[in-house]
C-alpha cells in the first residue's frame, strides 16, 4: 500500500473510531468495535486487544482467527511491549526472541500499549499480518493515536466505573 493511501485510510479510520467511542463507557463494547473498525479498514489478518490482569495479558475483543488466551509479562511481542511500555514493530516474528506462535500464519506484528490514568500499561493493541514487514512508523503513529482514544474513553476518564479485566 502506498504511504499516502495508507495515511488516508488511517485518517478515515480515526474519524470512525472517534465516532464509535464518543460518549461510550462500556470497555468491552469499545474494544470490540475499535478492533472491528481497524480490522475492516486496514484489512489486517488479526486485530485485537489483550488486557493486563496481574502478571499476564488476557485475550480481549478481537477480529480474526483464534488466539492465545494468556501471555506472561515479558513473553513474546505482546508481553515485551507491555513490559517495555513501548510500541514494538516486528518485521519478521520468526526473528523475534521468544515469539509466541499463536498461529503459524503470522509473519509480522505490531503491538501498541494502551495506558491508564497512571500511565501504566493496562492493555495492548495487537495486530498481525500474514506478510513480512507489513508495519512501519505510519502504522505505529496512527495506531498510537487510536490507543490513546481507547485509553481516554474507557481506561482513563471512566476508569472508576470499570470492572477490572477478567
Amino acid at each position: 500500500m502506498v504511504n499516502s493511501e495508507k495515511i488516508n485510510r488511517y485518517e478515515e479510520l480515526l474519524l470512525q473510531v472517534r465516532g464509535l467511542t464518543d460518549g461510550e463507557t462500556s470497555q468491552v463494547s469499545v474494544l470490540a468495535n475499535v478492533a472491528a473498525a481497524i480490522h475492516a479498514a486496514m484489512d489486517f489478518w488479526w486485530t485485537g486487544f489483550y488486557l493486563v490482569s496481574g502478571d499476564q495479558l488476557i485475550l480481549g475483543p478481537f477480529q480474526g482467527p483464534v488466539a492465545c488466551y494468556r501471555i506472561k509479562r515479558g513473553r513474546g511481542v505482546c508481553g515485551s511491549a507491555w513490559e517495555r511500555g513501548e510500541t514494538l514493530v516486528v518485521p519478521d516474528v520468526e526473528q523475534f526472541p521468544g515469539h509466541i506462535a499463536c498461529s503459524s500464519e503470522s509473519r509480522s506484528e505490531i503491538v501498541v500499549p494502551v495506558l491508564d490514568s497512571s500511565s501504566q500499561v493496562c492493555a495492548v493493541l495487537d495486530i498481525d499480518s500474514r506478510s513480512l514487514a507489513a508495519f512501519d512508523q505510519t502504522d505505529a503513529h496512527y495506531l498510537g493515536i487510536i490507543a490513546q482514544i481507547v485509553s481516554d474513553t474507557v481506561f482513563t476518564h471512566s476508569l472508576a466505573n470499570q470492572r477490572p479485566p477478567v
